[in-house]
């Protein structure tokens, strides 16, 4: 059994994302009797689709979470719902910043996890890291990411359970810290499935 677990690769001019960081700490760890395969994302609106959906295909993981980085956060924000909106405000890594544009015309217009994410907030609360529900995940690359992911489930893998994290900076948290979370999470969304 696999949990698919994904951060993104550094993007806005910065030399690290915190999301990545704390991703690749987990790989290949067993959480409650899965084993974690870490991928990195592109930055890139027109490509980081495709990425999931290959390593989702490399995969077929029964749970598929993907991590983005908020500066502006200080907890780990569990995502409940994507909407079918890019709209960025800065350009991504290849330079494309699409403003108010649908990711998927046919699509509804939002979509909420699955995932328990109260559950996962409590069990990280109770590691010791701070948490708390989010209910947007933007309309940046994060927020294109979980709604193709959840879009994917709706349409073609209807029993893999996915949803989205933010996490904090590696300036307002560490990587050890937020990876500690991120288990505690993934046990959580495995125990409550």
């Amino acid at each position: 059994m696999t949990i698919l677990l994904t951060g993104f690769e550094p993007f806005g001019g910065e030399e690290r994302n915190a999301s990545w960081e704390a991703v690749r700490l987990l790989d290949g760890v067993e959480v409650g009797g899965a084993r974690v395969a870490a991928r990195q994302l592109p930055c890139v609106f027109d490509t980081s689709r495709a990425a999931l959906d290959a390593a989702i295909d490399a995969y077929d993981p029964l749970l598929a979470i993907a991590v983005g980085q908020a500066s502006n956060r200080t907890e780990i924000c569990v995502e409940r719902v994507a909407i079918n909106l890019d709209d960025a405000r800065i350009p991504d890594n290849a330079g494309a910043q699409p403003i108010d544009r649908a990711i998927d015309e046919a699509g509804p217009a939002a979509y909420l996890t699955r995932l328990p994410a109260k559950a996962m907030v409590a069990a990280m609360l109770e590691a010791g890291v701070p948490a708390k529900l989010s209910e947007t995940a933007g309309t940046y690359v994060c927020n294109h990411v979980f709604y193709g992911l959840l879009h994917r489930i709706a349409m073609r893998t209807p029993a893999l359970r996915g949803g989205f994290i933010h996490v904090p900076s590696l300036a307002t948290m560490e990587a050890e810290r937020i990876a500690a979370g991120l288990r505690a999470a993934l046990a959580a969304a495995l125990e409550t499935g």
